[in-house]
């Protein structure tokens, strides 16, 4: 328990590292006052310029994926049981919660899709096959329209159908062992979405910005 306690509040902490505010710094921007205000990668970019945007995906990806890897080390090998499981994916949330409300800046962060990426590749193989699919969906509809938040909205959204897919035709894979990640899915999906909600008005309106403006 001290353990799992260790885990969820060092995921917190770490996941709360707000990498493109940082970075942003670094150059005398205040990001919370360029474009959308966001402290993301995404807004980064447009501050800056792409290689950082995708320096700051990555370290922001990775917020997820170290205390996963963590977790699974304290698991140790074997079938995790589905309370493993739901400590685990606990753990997983604990960071991206962080990314969300970062203590450090007043519980103002960002939309949790990059950290949430690293959270579905560490969890390994149960949400890293699925968060391997729904970033190709990222891709594709990044590649298609350039729309970033499209692309996040979609892909967080097709995350826990892909999972369910997966459920039915993997034969290892039951539902009563899966129930927790399967809730917790359905969860991180929707607060992504929903921390998208002002993305999804300004591209019913025609004026959300794509990929590459400023």
């Amino acid at each position: 328990m001290v353990e799992w306690l260790g885990l969820i509040v060092g995921a917190y902490l770490l996941g709360a590292a707000s990498f493109g505010f940082l970075i942003a710094r670094a150059y005398g921007i205040d990001l919370r006052t360029v474009g959308s205000g966001n402290i993301g990668a995404t807004n980064l970019g447009r501050a800056l310029g792409r290689k950082w945007a995708v320096a700051c995906f990555i370290l922001d990806a990775m917020k997820g994926l170290v205390p996963m890897l963590a977790a699974q080390w304290v698991i140790g090998t074997g079938t995790p049981t589905a309370w493993e499981l739901f400590g685990w994916i606990v753990v997983g949330c604990a960071a991206i919660v962080g990314h969300i409300f970062p203590v450090y800046l007043g519980f103002r962060g960002g939309k949790g899709v990059s950290t949430g990426l690293g959270v579905v590749l560490g969890l390994y193989p149960y949400f890293t096959y699925p968060g391997l699919l729904a970033f190709g969906v990222w891709g594709l509809t990044l590649m298609i329209g350039r729309y970033v938040s499209l692309a996040s909205i979609l892909a967080a959204g097709g995350f826990p159908v892909i999972f369910v897919i997966l459920i039915v035709i993997v034969p290892e894979w039951t539902l009563e062992q899966l129930w927790p990640l399967l809730l917790v899915a359905v969860v991180m999906a929707g607060v992504v979405v929903g921390r998208h909600s002002e993305n999804i008005r300004r591209l019913l309106a025609g004026q959300e910005s794509r990929m590459g403006q400023r």
